[in-house]
């Protein structure tokens, strides 16, 4: 975990595209798209149908990790509003068992704008929690500081002659990005217009590698 500063606050980045805030003791993560390969399934592509268990995996692991006791979902953290519905019964278990040990709320996004059954926790649009906003999807005209996910940011570079790309956080002086958490995500190119357009200025890539956070500037 590596810790930065934003907007007057301590936060934690994780390799694992999440955020710890250690003063709330709070993870937040966005995008986890919680029975993606279902959603495709029921459209006639077939795909391998372990996506929820693994981002729950996931999940678990950080909760144990971080010691977190409250947990933000930064919005379409199901595929569709069904998707917690289609759950299988050990995911179900396993996510209902998270949203009645921690102080759980999902921020609703575009693909889960409405619940059909949000298996435990509050649901709302938006939060102000501590002087940060958090919401889905950026709002270029917002001036108090702000965390949302939705646009997926990797950052490609180029290395001794091979691309690589990273999940990573997007940042400029009001706003942070975060990467998507779930383990069936793309991801949209750092430096990609539409990125811009939501930070509305200068920014940055954050990359956490071991115990550093590696900076590369974005243009606006």
């Amino acid at each position: 975990m590596v810790p930065f500063s934003f907007a007057g606050h301590t936060l934690l980045a994780l390799p694992e595209a999440a955020l710890f805030w250690p003063e709330r003791r709070a993870l937040l993560l966005a995008d986890l798209h919680l029975e993606k390969a279902s959603w495709f399934a029921a459209r006639g592509q077939m795909l391998p149908p372990y996506d929820s268990l693994a981002t729950l995996g996931q999940v678990e692991a950080l909760v144990a990790r971080t010691g977190a006791e409250e947990l933000w979902c930064l919005g379409d953290s199901f595929h569709d509003p069904e998707g917690c519905a289609r759950l299988p019964a050990a995911a179900r278990e396993r996510l209902t068992a998270l949203t009645a040990r921690l102080r759980w709320t999902w921020i609703t996004g575009n693909h889960d704008a409405v619940y059909v059954d949000h298996c435990g926790g509050a649901v709302c649009d938006e939060a102000e929690v501590d002087g940060l906003l958090l919401r889905h999807i950026a709002d270029p005209s917002e001036r108090r500081p702000e965390l949302s996910g939705h646009f997926h940011p990797k950052l490609r570079v180029t290395v001794r002659g091979r691309q690589v790309a990273r999940r990573c956080f997007v940042a400029s002086r009001s706003k942070l990005i975060l990467a998507a958490f779930g383990a069936l995500t793309g991801g949209l190119d750092a430096h990609d217009p539409e990125i811009a357009r939501a930070l509305g200025e200068p920014g940055q890539a954050l990359v956490p590698v071991a115990d550093r956070l590696l900076r590369f500037p974005l243009a606006a």
